[in-house]
């Protein structure tokens, strides 16, 4: 692989970036705070990737001029170039699986993190937050709440602040471990690769026959019941399901 090669690669990785977190498609790999870091890489590797190709262009127009000797018309040192003795310089061909991840970005659009990751992994909510005291929720019925808000209350705080009201929980269906569907969302704290679920599992008016990973939302309330996640052992509590519906996923899929 020359050093055009290398500067093309460059080119087509920086321009995959740029065109994954210039439209939402870098939602399903980082978090959205990271959008501006995302779109400064990739101008910095397209800024690299041409610079590169003009200096090399330049170098090749101005060889016959160059004196000879060590850089000059009589000695190639260009990568993929001769040397001395007339063998060839070989740069490692690992090199081009770096198209790999470019054609990904740039034919591919994986999906968001779903139903496989959350039965391969344990539930997130292994230990109480430093602050322990939940603040009221809003008034109003139904509440619009987050899953890992609702595990977190309904397991450290014992459902006192879930206690009478009316909750609305939004993620996609996963299968739990009786067979029975649970809701679930992915945590992350940086980027996919990070990822972790929480779960909820459901009773009451329970989604039937609804396949894993569609999204769904829930209207129900907060019951004392819980169950073990089998992957790590994690406490995972239920909500009283009273009605559903499917729904489009949301733009950020992640919590």
């Amino acid at each position: 692989m020359n050093r055009q090669a290398q500067a093309v690669i460059m080119l087509l990785f920086g321009g995959a970036i740029l065109k994954a977190s210039l439209s939402e498609l870098y939602l399903r790999y980082v978090k959205e705070g990271l959008r501006p870091f995302l779109i400064g890489a990739g101008v910095l590797l397209v800024a690299a990737a041409v610079l590169t190709l003009w200096y090399d262009l330049r170098g090749r127009t101005a060889g016959p001029d160059r004196p000879a000797g060590p850089g000059g018309p009589d000695e190639d040192t260009t990568p993929g170039g001769h040397d001395e003795h007339g063998g060839h310089h070989h740069e490692p061909r690992v090199g081009w699986l770096l198209l790999l991840p470019v054609l990904g970005l740039l034919l591919v659009a994986p999906p968001a993190l779903g139903s496989d990751a959350a039965g391969q992994a344990g539930t997130v909510l292994t230990a109480p937050g430093a602050d322990s005291d939940y603040p009221t929720l809003p008034a109003g019925d139904p509440v619009d709440l987050g899953l890992l808000d609702y595990a977190s209350r309904a397991v450290f705080d014992g459902g006192r602040s879930l206690t009478g009201r009316t909750l609305r929980l939004t993620g996609f269906v996963t299968p739990g471990p009786d067979g029975q569907p649970m809701l679930a969302r992915m945590v992350m704290s940086c980027c996919a690769a990070d990822g972790r679920p929480i779960k909820v599992a459901l009773s009451g008016d329970v989604p039937a026959a609804v396949p894993a990973d569609t999204w769904i939302q829930v209207v129900g309330g907060w019951t004392a019941r819980t169950a073990r996640d089998p992957v790590n052992q994690a406490e995972v509590p239920y909500l009283e399901v009273r009605s559903w519906q499917e729904v489009t996923p949301p733009k950020q899929q992640y919590e």
